[in-house]
């Protein structure tokens, strides 16, 4: 993620340069799941560990995904162990799992915490000794990885890296590499149809911050505001049909969209301290990611609003509103609309959790791309008490 310094609105003209590069191939449509033996044939894939979550396999969709997969010879390996906010361990354990039984590829199946986690694991499995928190042994470049997610969130198909805790040291790592960005994104909204509104409204946020916190990014470029303005009118515009209503196609199909879309543009810009206090509150409290993201958007965007207006503004205008100063209330009524309006408070977080909050989101690298950085733990403390 980059961090680059910028104030202007086409930060990558202003600069002089900058650099963008590829991104999976994109598989996208109605029935694309049937098509994922062909991209596994053309990875030379013919031993793979598929990495996902229990409740989708006991749902179905697991044996469902890979029912052409089997048909098609392919030896497939199932790893479920993976949980929201993925640990270290689980990542280092699936690698050494994948190791054993000699897989040459990884089928990321699931939401972001399993994306996150296969990402992960096809980095160490051909490396006896690497370690998730960047220690131990140098990884070698990683297994090729097939991506399908199966929510409408984090946009981890479309990047090299997974968002990681480390229970230990109570901080989010970074765990990734070129070599695993996932050479196809799968993006079939029919497996999206079956998730409940809540969990539809925390990933549907979290789309549409990536895409707000990537248009008023440090990092930002012509290309990466493209993808993001993109995102964020379609989140925008479909993000509460697709709560309230979860069997609409077009809804869900676009909110797909918009996710991927958002993930292209965070990959080149990075985010901000909206996710840097949402890593945060997760750590410390457990809170789903989107649910946290939730607690402290309006504020924080409130806050930060003289620090880019011209950032803001390009948000304001994919939002279709009338200037920047309307984006606090104007995001608060989203979240009232899609059920996520909450406060810290509401996620556990006492003031006496406060300043420890402060201080794991300022170590957060994601927070270094902030518009306005936070000049101290205690400016972040008085920006919590009113979350």
């Amino acid at each position: 993620m980059t961090t680059t310094d910028t104030g202007t609105p086409c930060a990558g003209v202003a600069a002089g340069t900058f650099l963008s590069g590829p991104g999976p191939v994109v598989d996208f449509g109605p029935g694309a799941v049937a098509r994922i033996p062909g991209h596994l044939a053309d990875q030379g894939a013919r031993r793979v560990l598929v990495v996902t979550d229990r409740g989708l396999r006991a749902a179905g969709v697991v044996d469902a995904v890979l029912a052409p997969v089997r048909a098609a010879g392919v030896a497939v390996e199932v790893f479920d162990d993976v949980r929201g906010n993925p640990a270290v361990d689980v990542v280092e354990r699936g690698a050494g799992h994948a190791r054993d039984l000699g897989m040459d590829a990884v089928l990321a199946l699931g939401g972001g915490s399993s994306l996150d986690a296969a990402k992960g694991i096809a980095l160490l499995a051909p490396t006896p000794g690497a370690r998730a928190d960047g220690t131990g042994t140098p990884p070698v470049a990683g297994l090729p990885v097939v991506a399908v997610p199966t929510t409408a969130g984090t946009g981890a198909e479309t990047n090299g890296f997974g968002v990681l805790e480390d229970p230990a040291t109570r901080q989010k790592v970074y765990c990734g590499d070129a070599s695993v960005v996932p050479r196809v994104a799968v993006l079939d909204p029919e497996l999206t149809h079956g998730l409940p509104a809540a969990p539809t409204a925390a990933t549907g946020v979290d789309a549409l911050v990536h895409g707000l916190e990537s248009l008023a990014s440090r990092g930002r470029d012509p290309v990466s505001e493209a993808f993001a303005a993109e995102a964020v009118r379609r989140a925008w515009a479909w993000l509460p049909t697709a709560v309230g209503d979860g069997s609409n196609p077009r809804a869900r199909a676009e909110m797909l969209v918009a996710a991927h879309l958002a993930g292209q543009a965070l990959t080149r810009s990075g985010l901000g301290l909206v996710h840097g206090l949402a890593h945060s509150l997760s750590l410390h409290t457990g809170a789903v990611h989107g649910v946290a993201l939730a607690a402290v958007l309006p504020e924080v965007v409130g806050w930060s609003l003289d620090a880019d207006p011209a950032g803001w503004a390009r948000a304001a205008e994919a939002a279709g509103l009338p200037g920047a100063s309307a984006l606090p209330e104007a995001l608060a009524g989203v979240l009232d609309a899609v059920g996520t309006r909450v406060s810290v408070a509401d996620l556990g977080a006492v003031p006496a959790q406060h300043e420890a909050l402060a201080r794991t989101a300022l170590a957060d690298p994601v927070t270094r791309n902030a518009p306005r950085h936070p000049s101290s733990v205690d400016e972040v403390v008085a920006l919590l008490g009113r979350c």
